[in-house]
């Protein structure tokens, strides 16, 4: 993260790592020695859009603030008092002035890098792409050229693209990345008793 919680919200006192029991044991969280306020750190939610247009091609655009050569998916903070699927129809017209005409989810995966959880959706949009200023370039890509990063949005991407019948393939988003999937990720391991469930993560 590139920031930290240093003051507690409610009394401005300087937060201390501090051990406390909870639900599953002891504990060490940044805490407020005067009125016991406790920083929980939950992670922030991100939508994300894998975004379809009427020759079934998905849109991959590259913020400004990165490398060329470097595409992802559309994403945006979920704001207070909408929805998700408000909220990632809200980005992918702010972001691309496209319109979200149909939607469905496709999951949701962690970020730790960035303390945010990803909730990705399939759109299907209308219009003519005018891209905002955080984004500085755009590409369509047919299911077959899409190529997959074993992340978040990758696999959301991922489950795109095997939707249409193709498999997906990975490559690095970025250097000393690696291009392979994490294999508790992808594939997806369904149950075999019943392929609509997929089998828990190990605690």
């Amino acid at each position: 993260m590139s920031h930290e919680m240093r003051f507690c919200p409610c009394c401005a006192t300087p937060l201390q790592w501090m051990v406390q029991q909870e639900d599953d044991g002891a504990k060490e969280r940044l805490r407020c020695p005067a009125c016991l306020w406790t920083h929980w750190g939950n992670p922030t939610p991100v939508l994300a859009a894998v975004v379809e247009n009427t020759r079934g091609e998905v849109l991959l655009a590259r913020n400004a603030l990165w490398q060329e050569g470097m595409f992802g998916l559309i994403t945006g903070f979920m704001e207070a008092g909408e929805s998700p699927e408000a909220g990632v129809c809200r980005e992918v017209l702010e972001e691309t002035n496209l319109r979200v005409k149909a939607l469905r989810l496709l999951g949701a995966w962690e970020f730790l890098r960035m303390n945010q959880v990803l909730i990705a959706y399939h759109v299907l949009v209308e219009g003519e792409v005018k891209l905002s200023p955080e984004l500085v370039e755009f590409q369509w890509k047919s299911p077959q050229q899409a190529r997959c990063w074993p992340s978040g949005t990758g696999y959301a991407l991922a489950h795109w693209v095997k939707s249409k019948g193709v498999e997906p393939q990975f490559g690095a988003f970025r250097p000393q990345q690696s291009p392979e999937p994490d294999p508790a990720k992808w594939p997806v391991q369904a149950w075999p008793e019943d392929e609509r469930f997929v089998l828990p993560p190990l605690l």
